[in-house]
Formats: C-alpha cells, sequence, structure tokens
C-alpha cells in the first residue's frame, strides 16, 4: 500500500506540472470553511438553512458528490490538502504535531510555475508557512473576536500582530486588500483563503 500511494502521488505531481507549462495558467482561488459539513450546504440539497453563495460558486463551477476524505482531523486534512499525502507519509497524524514545511507542497510547485502564491486566515500547523510569497495567518486555531496573526515582517521572519474586529471579517478584508493591491499582477495567483468559522465554539458577528 506504501508503494502504490507513493505511485499515486507521483503521478499527480507529474501530471500536476504537465499542466503548468501551459502558457495560460488560470488564477487558483481556494476557498477553505472549517468544519462545514456538507449537511449546512443548501447546494447539496440541505433543508437547514440556505447558503446562496455557496451555491453560486457550485452552479458555475464543480460540485464534489462523490469524495473520500483521508483524515478529517484539522490540521491532518490541512497538510494532506498541501502535500497530496496521506497523513501516515506526511507527518502530521494529529493536531498536536506540527507539520513539516521542508517538504514538497503544490504551492511550492506553482510558485515555481510563475505563480504568486498567498495564504490568509487559518493555518493550524504549528510551522510557519512555506512555499507562499505572503502569508498572513491566525496562532492556533484562532479566536472569534479580535485574533492576533502572524505574518512576515521586512527581513521575512515571523511576528504577530494583534487585531480588533470580528475574525471571519478580518480574515475576507485582508483577502479583499491581497488581491486588489498587494499582489504581483504580473503574475497568475494561487490564494488559499482560509476561514476559522463555522469551527465550535460557535459565535457570531456583533452585527
Amino acid at each position: 500500500m506504501y508503494r502504490i500511494t507513493n505511485l499515486t502521488t507521483l503521478s499527480c505531481l507529474i501530471l500536476f506540472q504537465t499542466w503548468l507549462l501551459k502558457a495560460d495558467k488560470p488564477n487558483i482561488l481556494f476557498i477553505f470553511t472549517d468544519d462545514h459539513a456538507y449537511q449546512a450546504i443548501s447546494a447539496y440539497g440541505s433543508n437547514r438553512n440556505q447558503t446562496p453563495n455557496i451555491d453560486r460558486i457550485a452552479e458555475t463551477g464543480m460540485l464534489f458528490d462523490r469524495a473520500f476524505v483521508t483524515n478529517s482531523i484539522c490540521a491532518p486534512s490541512r497538510a494532506v490538502i498541501l502535500t497530496g499525502k496521506h497523513s501516515h507519509i506526511n507527518g502530521q497524524l494529529t493536531n498536536g504535531q506540527r507539520f513539516d514545511g521542508s517538504q514538497q507542497t503544490f504551492p511550492k510547485l506553482l510558485r515555481k510555475a510563475g505563480y504568486t502564491t498567498a495564504v490568509i486566515g487559518k493555518w493550524h500547523l504549528g510551522s510557519t508557512p512555506t512555499g507562499f510569497d505572503y502569508y498572513d495567518v491566525l496562532k492556533g486555531q484562532g479566536p472569534y473576536y479580535n485574533p492576533p496573526m502572524i505574518t512576515a515582517d521586512d527581513n521575512g521572519n515571523p511576528v504577530n500582530k494583534p487585531h480588533t474586529g470580528y475574525t471571519t471579517d478580518i480574515i475576507t478584508e485582508k483577502t479583499l486588500a491581497w488581491l486588489k493591491n498587494d499582489r504581483d499582477e504580473k503574475k497568475p495567483f494561487m490564494l488559499m483563503y482560509q476561514h476559522k468559522a463555522p469551527h465550535r465554539n460557535w459565535q457570531p458577528s456583533p452585527d
């Protein structure tokens, strides 16, 4: 099984790199909401609530109705997404471990192919993000209000910065600011836009 997994991962990386060699490179926006069950999304037929904006993305893009979760715990699932490898291979089996950022990830491949890469929002992997031109991430799980966030200073060293406001709004505002003002517009971009919400314990916006 170990060899099969490695061969599968290698095949995916080869196909990914072949795709990246194409001249026309699309921008990539990866939206991640935390602990957001499909039963809470109306595009999947939920009658619990209505999610028109998510439904619009599903209608104009792709809706996955046959998906396999390799490890649904917070940090391990993020490591699987970044590496394309199962948890026992990428080393992130639990939330308590520190992600090994020296290994290959898809943001690193995209940078190598000429993309500007960024991650904004929840990271929850213990280590400093690697493979990104810009990062501004929550410290740990992150609170719902007034979150401290970690970003790089002018020398590239990680620093903690306090923020005032509702975390969902802050992450959204930072994402829009990066898209509109801070990214290199001469390059295609890949942005990971990652929310804490709706992870428990649920706390609403003051509005």
